[in-house]
């Protein structure tokens, strides 16, 4: 998201054809002009204009403690969030364990319902293997392998 325009942003989501956008962020909101168009207002109103439903899935959005864990392990390793290119291993475990959950799993299907084709996940890292959306889409897709999952 982050090296993306908003006119870039939602054309992607147009070449795409997607129906459903799946908001799976914490905090919905970014700080600064460049990309407020992704706060979560002003988002489901341009979502609405271009006929894409949008979906708030917080159950499948780290916790605080979570990504405290995460924060530690980039301290660590002396990186900072938006160079990070995966997540840690604690992460990883405990996001999967408290979020990944067959209740939370079934609550997704039932309510993006059999309509659904094409499905975003939607989160601000710029690298998939560096946000929690990958471990979503990795189990969705381990659920349904009939499904096909495209990093946008």
């Amino acid at each position: 998201m982050y090296s993306l325009t908003e006119a870039e942003f939602f054309n992607k989501l147009l070449d795409n054809n997607i129906d459903i956008f799946c908001d799976i962020r914490r905090r919905r909101g970014v700080r600064g002009a460049r990309y407020s168009f992704v706060n979560s207002l002003r988002l489901q109103k341009k979502l609405r204009e271009l006929n894409i439903n949008y979906f708030h899935f917080l159950e499948f959005s780290p916790s605080k403690e979570i990504r405290e864990k995460q924060k530690e392990e980039d301290k660590k390793l002396k990186i900072m969030k938006r160079e990070r290119t995966s997540l840690g291993e604690t992460f990883i475990n405990s996001f999967i364990d408290d979020n990944l959950i067959d209740d939370n799993i079934s609550a997704f299907n039932n309510t993006i319902g059999e309509n659904a084709e094409n499905v975003v996940l939607f989160c601000v890292e710029l690298e998939p293997k560096a946000c929690h959306r990958s471990l979503v889409a990795e189990a969705l897709f381990n659920q349904n392998p009939e499904i096909k999952v495209i990093h946008l």
